[in-house]
């Protein structure tokens, strides 16, 4: 019997990284899922700002996402990682690897979430700048570095980072009313540079790398937190369009001619009609 590839998504408790792991369990995936929420309910910090706190639940959990990763007919793993506890990353994905025996996709999905986001640059604490490093930045080359070997010595592996915008642009206001904090948009900037360059260390070695840019997707956390920060979520995609094109780019063979490269997920996702019925 042919073995299962595995692939490791970050940030999977909800939104984006939650549709990832289900359009990678419908593509024949197994599934780690990997976020700090394990169960519904649990409360931790999601305002955006540093002048109000929040720890409300967020809708979503990695016990919810698992129950629909495995009614896909797939298995599902849940680990915790949390991106700014460098311990759990190695953690996390030595608790993969023992479990499954191998990583085939990694997909850095997960994002610091906190404040910071939506604060101006004169209102956001240094270290605040620093934990967007870390998380967005840091936490995705660590990652990186520790499934690689495996996937160079398989001959095959696949590295999807999700992109934004807010790495390649100023925004179109100050951060708060409409626009991002320094924080977002730096630490995207550096991670964009990750996929190209190991699309030229590691293609021969059979590595893909892909930057995603989702565009404005219409997430739990968007609807719950940002309409006070100038961001209407009935404008957004659904996340089943970044997951539709993330399974595209594992499984489709004409997508290794885009390794290193950027790609925009919902002009593709219609071009290809990846998701019938949107677009």
């Amino acid at each position: 019997m042919t073995e299962r590839r595995v692939a490791l998504v970050t940030g999977a408790s909800r939104g984006i990284g939650k549709a990832i792991a289900l359009h990678l369990a419908r593509s024949g995936f197994d599934v780690a899922l990997a976020a700090r929420t394990r169960v519904e309910g649990e409360e931790r910090e999601h305002s955006s700002t540093v002048a109000a706190s929040n720890t409300t639940a967020l809708p979503g959990s990695l016990e919810t996402t698992a129950g629909l990763v495995e009614a896909e007919g797939a298995r599902a793993l849940a680990v915790s990682l949390d991106l700014l506890d460098r311990t759990s990353l190695g953690s996390a994905v030595a608790t993969v690897l023992e479990r499954w025996g191998r990583i085939d996709v990694l997909v850095n999905n997960g994002r610091y979430v906190g404040p910071g986001h939506m604060d101006r640059v004169l209102d956001t604490p240094v270290d605040l700048i620093d934990r967007h490093l870390e998380a967005n930045v840091m936490a995705p080359v660590i990652l990186t570095k520790q499934v690689l070997p495996g996937m160079v010595e398989r001959g095959s592996g696949v590295i999807i980072n999700l992109a934004s915008s807010s790495g390649t642009m100023d925004p179109p206001a100050p951060a708060g009313s409409g626009g991002w904090g320094l924080g977002y948009g730096m630490s995207k900037g550096a991670l964009h540079r990750l996929a190209g360059i190991l699309a030229v260390e590691l293609g021969d070695a059979g590595i893909l790398a892909y930057n995603l840019s989702p565009g404005f997707i219409a997430t739990e956390r968007i609807a719950i937190d940002m309409a006070g920060f100038g961001f209407d979520a009935s404008a957004g995609a659904p996340a089943d369009v970044v997951g539709a094109v993330a399974a595209w780019l594992v499984t489709a063979p004409e997508a290794r001619e885009r390794t290193g490269g950027w790609i925009e997920a919902q002009p593709l996702c219609r071009e290809l009609g990846l998701l019938p019925g949107w677009g």
